[in-house]
């Protein structure tokens, strides 16, 4: 992350592959991989890595969110569209799995609802 964040983006790309030949199953080096290649301007490579990431974590809407960011930077519009729709759809689905939670803001509102 070091050596992305200082503007080594091809140096960061090697040591992300590095990590997963140690370990295919680290997801973080694998989202570090494609932003890697993305910033390098290697974005084929990029999209295939995101592609792989999305096979490796199908039901992770960061994972499709980072294909579309990809798949848009090459220029393919219609794909980048189909991949950021299938993160929302992952996205909704992950939110209504989630038990509801009250805001404060929307406490605040019902007791004022209350009171009235």
């Amino acid at each position: 992350m070091d050596l992305l964040a200082a503007g080594a983006a091809a140096e960061a790309a090697d040591a992300f592959h590095a990590a997963i030949a140690a370990d295919s199953a680290n997801i973080e080096a694998h989202h570090g991989l494609v932003r890697a290649l993305r910033d390098a301007g290697r974005l084929e490579q990029s999209v295939g890595a995101a592609l792989a990431l999305t096979v490796l974590t199908p039901s992770d809407p960061l994972a499709h969110t980072a294909l579309s960011i990809s798949l848009q930077t090459a220029g393919h519009v219609p794909e980048a569209e189909a991949a950021a729709a299938r993160a929302r759809v992952l996205e909704w689905k992950i939110q209504l799995q989630s038990p509801p939670q009250e805001s404060s803001q929307d406490e605040s509102l019902a007791a004022r609802d209350l009171q009235s």
